[in-house]
């Protein structure tokens, strides 16, 4: 009798970081690149809002007006996020992860030739339309991404890939920063080529993830399909032997099978995953709602208080934008070291310290010199906070507390509570400070708090666990049982199990 072998550490084989390059650059990226790319060059494009109404119409378009239609410029882009978000529960699921993100390049190709054509069309109503497209982008990117890295990556990797959703949205809003500098491209004749240049990752996206496998999860789960799926492991892992993979996937299939499919509505009724749903609706509020937008929008009035210059001040936010990809890198390089739970601490207590210590030096500055600095101090350690912890590791825990037939569902959810918190943020912040002025950010440290403690007090650590490891964990806290699966479902031929006994699960 052989002696079965040890299983075998997953590594960084080719196959799989080209088809993690492939899928985040031509998704991740998107949703970052269209963050940031309408921020700095706002005034040009405002002039040119304003030039078209007064060659329609022979008059100004006057200031109220104008700032109605640059919000909308703005606002349409997260509510395209939500569109796309309830979107990709039924793309994922019919046309698979990879499948998906393929599809999902027609929402950034057909925006970008509209950016580009707009100026000649004299046209601003194409931009506005195409934000809404490139919401959509954006929204199904950010579910379907980690979800495809996710189940693409060896237990021991995937929290490094799964960070990867967020370094190529931090990678986005750093060369959006750049292109759109006056020198470059943010200027009146530049600015059509700034915005269109977001088709490009998407053409690539096309000519590359053909080329590379589909998620070996969804294919031998829920196309039942066991000889792609063994195939497509042998490439992702670089060698021949890939049995104990495809023995713990039909342990999953096994436990799928006992929990059924799953539409939102029934997650939301679902005991046994009751507290893996409430922890990602507190992960996703708590990375919007700890006012990483907020400290983005108040810190050029930040920058001006500390005596940054008004046409230096888009330097100064290019610095922070290379500290937020040099601190994501270090969270992608860590996570599988220090774990999730780690990083998520740690993150949420530098960003909750830094609102507290943002607001003394707001309310102080004018009578103590030097705390205007101090400001922007503040504003550099709350985005490093956020970008070691609540920027991207709930894209590796999303991906890691749901088995294969929640996951689409969850991920509706998860997305929806994203773009609405974002929504949010967005709308009523300046109202906010407009009342209580420097006050507004001690919510947020509130926020980071409270998120803080529920990680500390719920959330497991999962690192280097299975996905069916992990949903044994947070059955113990749902008080439900799972039926013991593992060696039904290893000795069984491929999709012959007996029907599931009724259980509690």
């Amino acid at each position: 009798m052989e002696v079965p072998s040890p299983p075998r550490e997953g590594r960084l084989q080719p196959t799989l970081v080209l088809a993690t390059l492939s899928a985040a650059f031509g998704s991740a990226f998107q949703y970052g690149y269209n963050i940031a790319v309408v921020n700095t060059p706002h005034k040009v494009l405002k002039s040119f809002y304003n030039d078209t109404y007064f060659a329609r119409h022979g008059t100004p378009m006057g200031e109220k007006r104008t700032l109605l239609l640059w919000s909308c410029t703005v606002a349409v882009f997260p509510l395209g996020g939500l569109l796309g978000s309830l979107l990709v529960g039924g793309l994922v699921d019919k046309c698979g992860r990879k499948g998906t993100l393929l599809i999902n390049n027609i929402f950034a190709i057909v925006p970008a030739i509209l950016m580009g054509v707009s100026k000649v069309a004299k046209a601003f109503e194409l931009i506005i339309l195409s934000r809404v497209l490139l919401g959509v982008c954006a929204g199904i990117s950010y579910s379907a991404l980690p979800m495809y890295l996710g189940e693409l990556a060896p237990k021991n990797l995937r929290g490094t890939l799964g960070t990867m959703t967020e370094v190529f949205v931090i990678v986005g809003v750093f060369l959006a920063q750049i292109f759109s500098l006056q020198a470059i491209l943010g200027n009146p004749t530049g600015w059509p080529v700034l915005l269109a240049l977001t088709g490009v990752p998407a053409l690539l996206q096309l000519l590359s993830l053909p080329f590379f496998p589909e998620s070996p999860r969804y294919t031998l789960i829920q196309r039942g399909d066991e000889d792609a799926a063994r195939q497509a492991l042998r490439k992702l892992r670089g060698w021949a032997d890939v049995e104990d993979e495809i023995a713990e996937m039909r342990v999953e299939d096994a436990a799928e099978r006992a929990e059924g499919r799953l539409s939102v509505l029934n997650l939301f009724t679902f005991r046994p995953l009751r507290w893996q749903l409430i922890s990602i609706i507190v992960l996703m509020a708590g990375q919007q709602l700890s006012g990483v937008n907020a400290i983005n929008y108040y810190a050029d009035t930040i920058y001006a208080s500390a005596g940054v210059a008004a046409a230096h001040s888009q330097y100064v936010t290019v610095g922070a934008g290379v500290v937020n990809i040099v601190m994501t890198g270090v969270s992608a390089g860590t996570v599988e070291w220090l774990g999730r739970r780690l990083l998520l601490l740690v993150g949420y207590g530098i960003c909750g310290s830094a609102c507290l210590v943002l607001t003394l030096a707001l309310l102080f500055q004018s009578a103590v010199s030097g705390l205007s600095y101090l400001g922007v101090i503040c504003v550099f350690s709350y985005i490093a906070g956020h970008s070691i912890g609540p920027s991207p590791v709930p894209s590796v825990v999303r991906t890691e507390i749901f088995l294969q037939s929640s996951r689409p569902a969850a991920f509706m959810v998860d997305g929806a509570v994203h773009w609405l918190t974002n929504c949010i943020v967005g709308f009523m912040f300046p109202s906010v400070q407009e009342a209580i002025g420097a006050y507004s950010f001690i919510p947020f440290a509130g926020i980071c708090l409270l998120t803080a403690v529920y990680i500390y007090v719920v959330i497991p650590e999962t690192k280097g666990q299975t996905f069916v490891e992990i949903n044994r964990v947070f059955a113990k806290r749902n008080g439900v049982e799972i039926p013991e699966l593992e060696e039904e479902a290893t000795d069984a031929e491929p999709h012959a199990s007996p029907p599931a006994k009724e259980t509690s699960f």
